[in-house]
């Protein structure tokens, strides 16, 4: 019967010198790491690229004695190769950018039913980008965007749940668009398809 070591007690024991229990940490995680990348990427090549990428990550955060053990070795590894799987596509040509302009609705990337495993990546990091800038927004606007787009609210029960006319409610939109907007550019952020 072989004796295996917790995952929690092989990076103590990297972050304590021992280069092996890394070794060790990589090949036990290595298979479920790498079939989770390539089901998102689909090319063996930046799989690997990707699981590198990883663990640079992982080494460079564990030698600052940054990793917080909490017993979630393998969630943690897999966020991060997630967010480079993200910032993958967005860096690629693959996914077409969106322009702020006039017509540019933010909230037309949202609607795509059918979505592959590359595109409800991005989704769902463009929904968690979206969640904090709305918290930018003034608490009426933020309120009445809450209302109509979260819980598909018409404009004449968003005015009778806030007591505000319904122009009132539509000016609110209106101006919490512009808003979000403004906060996109000023931050200079890209949202992709």
């Amino acid at each position: 019967m072989e004796l295996v070591i917790d995952d929690s007690v092989l990076v103590k024991n990297y972050m304590n010198g021992d280069e092996r229990a890394l070794e060790i940490l990589i090949h036990r995680h290595n298979q479920r790491l790498s079939s989770f990348i390539y089901s998102k990427v689909q090319d063996r090549e930046i799989t690997e690229d990707i699981f590198q990428d990883t663990f640079i990550k992982v080494i460079k955060t564990l030698k600052k004695g940054n990793y917080n053990e909490e017993g979630k070795f393998l969630p943690w590894v897999m966020r991060i190769s997630h967010n480079l799987i993200i910032d993958y596509f967005r860096k690629s040509n693959r996914m077409p950018r969106f322009e702020g302009n006039s017509d540019f609705n933010i909230f037309s990337i949202m609607s795509d039913d059918k979505l592959n495993a590359e595109r409800q990546l991005i989704k769902e990091q463009i929904d968690q980008d979206l969640c904090v800038l709305i918290k930018e927004l003034p608490k009426d606007q933020m309120d009445v965007l809450e209302m109509r787009i979260y819980k598909n609210m018409s404009f004449k029960e968003i005015s009778e749940n806030t007591g505000v006319s319904i122009n009132t409610a539509l000016g609110r939109m209106r101006y919490a668009l512009i808003n979000l907007r403004k906060i996109i550019e000023k931050h200079n952020i890209i949202l992709t398809n």
